[in-house]
């Protein structure tokens, strides 16, 4: 049994290549539940429908986010109506948040991820990291903003002076699921608002330590391969680096692998993590996410 731990870019491409050599039903993925919002009226948890469109290969992989080939009427019809969107919503994809807005009603977010799951025959068991709503702020040169109105109305261009997020608490299993597990992944999505709200639940860093657990960095060199990572990640005193990244993880981190442009972080790294991997970590085919899942697993099983 694998668990990953997985935000919306970069560990959504490492599943496209694990759910190749691994059977799709001995994987548990936590996904980050952190920027989840109401948005036109329906509940958008991105990075949740982004992991379960991954793994049916519905996933726009240009975007990595929505649905390949969707369509747009309702999003340019509500904008001829003078009721723009921020975020930019498929007919498809609208289908899937309105069935979890209407789902919710009546059941928990994890137990709508379930019934979803379920209806697009995904054996993999996918949680969200929490069913509470939790709120995420982006401090900076321009004042307190919203994440999604820092990503999207100011694509990502203040500068980030702090990033604040709310407690909540894990959802049902997740503890369970990493103590069982043969090995954890912590894919390369951004370490600050994907990765650290689920490690920062309760009692998640002490499963870690007791489980063995491989973290892919989304660094290379001093620039994240996509994404504000790299923003964040200086605005909370973090070295913008593999380096950085191993410090962030290092109480219960096992094995990292960066990519073959940081070889020369070896030696520095192996002061601070068990073991090191240098291998290609640049996913842009699906040969290249199969190969980087290989060796995660033979770096850790």
């Amino acid at each position: 049994m694998i668990t990953v731990l997985s935000g919306g870019t970069g560990t959504p491409k490492l599943l496209q290549g694990i759910k190749e050599i691994v059977d799709p039903s001995d994987l548990t993925i936590i996904v980050n539940t952190l920027e989840n919002d109401y948005f036109a009226g329906v509940y958008v948890s991105a990075d949740i429908d982004t992991v379960l469109y991954t793994m049916t290969d519905m996933i726009n992989d240009e975007t990595w986010y929505g649905v390949k080939g969707d369509t747009f009427t309702t999003h340019e019809r509500l904008e001829e109506l003078s009721c723009p969107e921020l975020l930019r919503i498929g007919d498809i994809d609208r289908a899937t948040k309105i069935q979890k807005t209407l789902l919710m009603q009546k059941h928990s977010l994890q137990e709508s991820v379930d019934i979803q799951a379920g209806h697009m025959g995904i054996t993999s068991k996918i949680i969200p990291m929490s069913n509470e709503n939790s709120e995420i702020k982006i401090i900076t040169d321009v004042g307190e903003l919203d994440f999604h109105d820092f990503l999207i109305k100011h694509q990502s261009q203040p500068e980030v002076l702090d990033v604040v997020f709310s407690e909540v608490s894990p959802s049902e299993g997740i503890i369970d699921a990493i103590r069982n597990s043969d090995a954890v992944i912590i894919g390369p999505s951004n370490p600050i608002t994907s990765i650290l709200p689920i490690l920062s639940l309760k009692g998640v860093k002490d499963a870690l330590k007791e489980t063995p657990v491989i973290a892919v960095s989304p660094i290379i060199g001093n620039n994240s391969v996509s994404g504000p990572a790299a923003k964040f990640m200086k605005a909370m005193g973090i070295e913008v680096s593999s380096i950085g990244v191993a410090k962030l993880y290092e109480d219960f981190l096992d094995v990292i692998v960066i990519d073959n442009q940081d070889n020369d972080l070896e030696d520095t790294l192996g002061e601070i993590i068990n073991k090191v991997i240098i291998t290609n970590t640049i996913m842009n085919t699906l040969d290249t996410k199969i190969d980087l899942a290989k060796n995660i697993l033979e770096g850790i099983l």
